[in-house]
Formats: structure tokens, C-alpha cells, sequence
């Protein structure tokens, strides 16, 4: 059996991140037509892993790179209870890793870093055609709660 664990993302990690994130769009591609081609970047990821209000964390395997994610500390919309929240970001698992509860594994430790920062709620995008994240997420106990729509003109 696979012995996961999890550690705060280091700068040392950014190869591997850089072509994790290449995975996101890789995956996000077929789900929406507004994306250019090529190499696309959706996140500054030094500044995540520096942030001091942010956490990126990784989980590992035997010291490879398996899955990664973050929580941001944001401040909410004047019109919203909480005046601020936790943005999760950039959940990823590795191909050969799905399946595993790795990204449970992810979302637990950053909610608990969330908990320590005193806040009461988490927020994330996903597609809404995206049912593959979308179950997972709402097994760990996120609700649908706007979608975003566009149209070419």
C-alpha cells in the first residue's frame, strides 16, 4: 500500500508544479472553449508558495510529487457574513494517483489550516461541467452554489 504524506510546497518543487499545472489545463480544455492554445499559466506559484496568507501544500509518495493544492486567505464581498474566507486553489493528483482519496487528503489539511486562521468558510471554482471534480468535492461537503455562463459573439 502507498504511504501518502503531506508537506508545505517548497520553491525546490516548481519544476513539478509548473507540469502539474499544465495537467489542470490539459484537463480543463475540453471543458471550455475560451481557452487559448499553447502553454497556459493560471497561477503564480512562487508567490503561493511564499504567501503568508496562503498554504500550498503537496502530497508525496516516497518523495515524488503526487497531488498539490492550495488555500488563500481572500476578503469577502461587503454583502457576504463572513468578512473573509478561504480560497481553495490548483487541486491536483497525479493520473496514477486518482482514486486514492488524495485529494481528501489535500482538502482536509487545508481546511484545518483554514480553521487555525479563524475562518469560517471555504470557496473554490470548478467547472460545472466538470462531474468528475464536482462529486468529490461535494462528498467532502462543498454545495453548488453559483454558475458563471458566456456566450461568443
Amino acid at each position: 500500500m502507498n504511504q501518502f504524506s503531506i508537506r508545505v510546497a517548497r520553491l525546490s518543487d516548481l519544476e513539478t508544479l509548473l507540469k502539474f499545472e499544465q495537467g489542470v489545463v490539459a484537463a480543463e480544455r475540453p471543458l471550455d472553449s475560451f481557452l487559448g492554445a499553447g502553454e497556459l499559466f493560471y497561477y503564480n506559484i512562487p508567490a503561493l508558495i511564499t504567501g503568508e496568507n496562503t498554504l500550498f501544500i503537496v502530497a508525496t509518495v516516497a518523495d515524488e510529487l503526487v497531488g498539490c493544492g492550495y488555500v488563500k486567505i481572500e476578503e469577502s464581498n461587503q454583502y457576504h457574513k463572513n468578512p473573509k474566507h478561504g480560497y481553495i486553489g490548483f487541486i491536483y493528483v497525479k493520473p496514477a494517483f486518482r482514486g486514492k482519496k488524495i485529494s481528501s487528503l489535500v482538502l482536509e489539511n487545508l481546511k484545518k489550516w483554514a480553521k487555525e486562521k479563524s475562518l469560517k468558510e471555504l470557496r473554490l471554482d470548478v467547472y460545472s461541467n466538470n462531474s468528475a471534480a464536482i462529486k468529490p468535492y461535494e462528498r467532502f461537503g462543498f454545495k453548488k452554489s453559483l454558475v458563471n455562463m458566456r456566450i461568443d459573439i
